[in-house]
């Protein structure tokens, strides 16, 4: 028998007091169903007042209790916006596709599919970082602009596609720069290649004609580097990029000198560049 004062007693008492603190702790909490009306007001209340995760909170649970309520397809939309704002946008993703399974001919699927669009692409990341984002972004983004055209939501994804492009371009100009660095030429070539026919309307084209030039300088592939050359002062003659390609030109002894060369002579150049590529 044991003593009430002996230490085995006492062990005894807290291993059991240890127990019923880990079953209060794992025991749900009681469950009380509300009127739906309350619950997605209070979901709106924090909604209004920033508490983001309160409002996602607050919308998870009229789905919860009110499945097939109408107020439960209001708050699923409702709940994906709400954990969007809060930062949570794999959640928000995730809550706005469940949306568009189960209502996918709805007046929200437009919302809910730019919700996708803009959840991914608040996930982009550094040029230097994996791109995996950019790219559901760019596909998300497409999406909205093309399946809800004349709406606000396709105005917003044509800009955020423009943005994104200008991301994908840096990523390969990074890389090209990269490769140019080691002196693996033709691997930096397919990168600045890349840039010029996928990214045209990014502000990178210039950079990867010069990069392109001085690519092909550097393998002595002379003539191609005058055609690229040529190329970026046809389209981009005021350009500092095609400064830095004419000088480069002029080291490789197929141009006058920059500096013993008058300005506009310079910005010519290309002129008689093409001229001279077509009598050929």
């Amino acid at each position: 028998m044991i003593h009430p004062m002996s230490s085995a007693f006492r062990r005894a008492l807290l291993v059991l007091g240890l127990c019923a603190l880990a079953a209060c702790a794992t025991r749900e909490p009681e469950y009380v169903e509300r009127p739906v009306e309350e619950l997605y007001n209070e979901a709106m209340d924090h909604l209004q007042a920033g508490r983001w995760a309160d409002a996602a909170a607050g919308f998870d649970e009229v789905e919860r209790q009110h499945p097939y309520s109408q107020w439960a397809t209001r708050a699923e939309l409702q709940g994906a916006y709400a954990h969007y704002r809060a930062g949570s946008f794999d959640l928000a993703i995730l809550a706005a596709q469940r949306y568009l399974q189960l209502h996918p001919g709805s007046d929200g699927a437009g919302y809910a599919n730019y919700l996708i669009a803009i959840s991914h692409y608040e996930q982009i990341v550094d040029v230097r970082r994996d791109q995996a984002s950019t790219q559901a972004a760019m596909a998300a983004l497409q999406l909205v602009a093309a399946r809800y055209p004349n709406t606000e939501y396709a105005r917003d994804a044509e800009l955020k596609i423009d943005l994104v492009r200008e991301h994908l371009a840096g990523k390969e100009m990074a890389i090209g720069r990269f490769y140019l660095q080691r002196g693996d030429y033709a691997a930096a070539i397919n990168r600045f290649r890349q840039v010029i026919a996928d990214y045209q309307t990014t502000s990178h084209v210039p950079e990867a004609l010069h990069r392109l030039t001085e690519s092909y300088l550097a393998l002595g592939v002379v003539p191609e580097a005058q055609r690229v050359a040529a190329v970026l002062g046809y389209n981009f003659p005021g350009s500092d990029w095609y400064m830095d390609s004419y000088r480069l030109l002029a080291q490789a002894g197929v141009a006058k000198p920059l500096e013993e060369t008058p300005i506009e002579e310079v910005r010519s150049w290309w002129r008689r560049m093409v001229s001279a590529m077509t009598r050929g």
